[in-house]
């Protein structure tokens, strides 16, 4: 098949495109580069530098013509999305509708739209919280990915265009960005590998930071890829559903590279939520889908990733 891929200079798209064409896919990448790398790109994909909110998006979905479109393109930022809530829209929605406009206008099959399960619930009263949870988002990045939800079953039901939803908990692993939320393993590694102080942003009386369920980067391709094929009209949690603290994932960091470094604590940011945990029963039903890498490994995946991209030795 042809799969255009969305974003896939960036971190996680960037292992999707690989994946798909170990498999034997052809891949097609739209990437603007404002926070991806072309060190990412794979060399055997073709890649047009275009915005997503480009109208010349069309012109490449009419001469490419892909069987299945993967759309991670996104602004990320918890807090920039409160800062900036138009940027956030203008990416997140905007950006979304035209894909889904040349979708179908070119006979695309299906849509694998990457949604937040780890921002979207907000602070939900069901924990572990499962896909028919109704989101009580506190940010704007969480109410424009539901609201990008809202979109793909309209485009279903209007021009037929099959989508399957995967809302991603914490994903983490090698070439991801050490900014924001997101980033915080790779932040840690960072900090770490230049032997500098972290910070750990905490509520108050809270000082082991955020209870979170992070999820390997390659558990999450291989939901991907099964999403190509399965998941039609549903939405799916990828996770691990097992919580893990800020602290606790410090600690295993600092455990694994020899570091003895306290981090330093800070205020929880504007969009922070005080816990999120997401059930996978559901994708492990109906997808067959469950990860495989547990914290420990993903870690030292990541560690070894950003010792030979920083030259460093430890």
């Amino acid at each position: 098949m042809k799969i255009l891929i969305t974003g896939a200079a960036g971190f996680i798209a960037s292992h999707l495109a690989d994946a798909c064409i170990e498999a034997g896919h052809e891949v097609v990448i739209l990437d603007n580069l404002r926070t991806g790398y072309r060190r990412n790109l794979n060399p055997k994909a073709k890649f047009y530098e275009i915005n997503i909110c480009d109208p010349a998006v069309e012109e490449i979905f009419a001469r490419e013509k892909p069987d299945i479109v993967d759309h991670h393109a996104a602004q990320i930022s918890v807090p920039l999305s409160i800062e900036d809530p138009l940027t956030d829209a203008e990416i997140n929605v905007k950006g979304l509708i035209n894909i889904l406009q040349a979708a179908s206008k070119h006979q695309v099959k299906k849509v694998v739209y990457i949604s937040s399960g780890g921002a979207m619930y907000g602070e939900a009263e069901e924990y572990p919280t499962s896909e028919t949870y109704r989101p009580r988002p506190v940010s704007v990045y969480a109410i424009n990915k539901m609201v990008g939800e809202d979109y793909l079953y309209f485009y279903s039901k209007q021009y037929a265009l099959d989508y399957t939803v995967l809302r991603y908990a914490n994903v983490y692993g090698p070439r991801q960005v050490s900014h924001g939320e997101a980033g915080v393993v790779s932040i840690f590694v960072e900090k770490l590998l230049a032997s500098q102080t972290p910070t750990l942003n905490a509520f108050p009386g809270k000082p082991e930071g955020m209870i979170r369920d992070y999820v390997f980067v390659k558990d999450v391709v291989k939901a991907n890829l099964i999403a190509f094929s399965k998941g039609s009209g549903q939405a799916y949690n990828i996770g691990n559903c097992i919580p893990t603290t800020t602290r606790a994932l410090y600690d295993e960091i600092a455990r694994q590279m020899g570091k003895d470094i306290q981090p330093t604590l800070a205020p929880a940011r504007k969009g922070d939520l005080q816990r999120s945990l997401l059930k996978i029963d559901k994708a492990k039903r109906e997808l067959g889908w469950q990860p495989q890498y547990s914290l420990s490994e993903g870690i030292a995946e990541v560690i070894d990733y950003y010792k030979e991209l920083l030259g460093e030795k430890i």
